[in-house]
């Protein structure tokens, strides 16, 4: 019975171990049994299971989006607009770009914005891509990494595109982008075949994302130009699981990010209820 309760899982390879090891004997985190609290383990037992709350919060938002204002239901004639958010919600609920961040000062909104969508093809097209490229990332990068490179690749891609002049953008491309920047990074450093499937695999979406870039100029080429050159650039800062541990340094890291994101959603959410009250 002591021995049970003196055994946990690793928080890096989530292999069986003695809480009182000083590393793990698979994969090399100190410490692990540290009793730190740590609320991303209640939401992801694996790495991949992280991607679930992820898509609920995308949803939850375009919900939400949805009964704060006006609904477009004339998207029969354009798909692209059909279920579409009222821009003024959107601009409410924290879409970014030049005008918000610049003009009103709303810096925040580089964050909420990767939650938020303007149709439900544009939710349902992100998702799909979150659902694939995200159980790879994370399964690849480990749990904390993947956090990190998603959630700041899409603070980075927008602030590209804000500084490019574009007014006014939503969506999870951006943080999107970021991964397939990060999985690129991969099959290129990991190399051998698993490496080089990694590659054709990442180079597809790429060849997609331009294609529909060149056809819908809607499209914030510069947010998935600045996301992906940021996956890119904290894939080779962080490593990935076959290289080294994620450490507690890592860890504490992802988490903090996690937090600062679910606090500007939540100020986002409290905000637009207040206005909408008042107005």
């Amino acid at each position: 019975m002591s021995a049970k309760r003196n055994s946990i899982l690793c928080p890096g390879c989530r292999k069986l171990i003695s809480r009182d090891e000083e590393v793990c004997p698979w994969c090399g985190l100190k410490q692990p049994g540290r009793r730190l609290y740590n609320p991303l383990q209640r939401w992801s037992a694996t790495p991949a299971e992280i991607v679930k709350p992820l898509i609920t919060i995308n949803v939850v938002f375009y919900i939400l989006t949805l009964l704060l204002g006006p609904i477009n239901f004339h998207g029969f004639h354009n798909p692209l607009n059909f279920l579409a958010p009222d821009s003024r919600v959107l601009l409410l609920v924290g879409a970014t770009g030049s005008l918000p961040v610049f003009k009103l000062h709303r810096w925040w909104t580089l964050v909420s914005a990767s939650f938020l969508h303007g149709s439900l093809l544009h939710l349902l097209f992100n998702m799909v891509a979150l659902n694939y490229l995200g159980r790879i990332s994370a399964e690849i990068f480990g749990l904390y990494r993947f956090l990190l490179i998603y959630l700041v690749s899409g603070v980075v891609g927008f602030m590209v595109s804000s500084l490019a002049g574009v007014p006014l953008t939503i969506g999870a491309s951006a943080a999107i982008c970021g991964l397939i920047g990060a999985l690129l990074y991969y099959g290129r450093s990991r190399g051998g075949e698993f490496g080089r499937l990694v590659v054709e695999q990442v180079r597809g979406w790429i060849i997609g994302l331009v294609l529909i870039g060149f056809f819908l100029p809607s499209i914030n080429n510069w947010g998935h130009g600045g996301g992906l050159l940021a996956g890119l650039g904290l894939a080779a800062l962080l490593g990935y699981r076959e290289k080294r541990a994620e450490g507690m340094v890592l860890r504490q890291a992802a988490i903090v990010c996690v937090m600062i994101n679910l606090a500007i959603l939540g100020w986002a959410v409290g905000q637009s209820f207040w206005l909408r009250l008042a107005g």
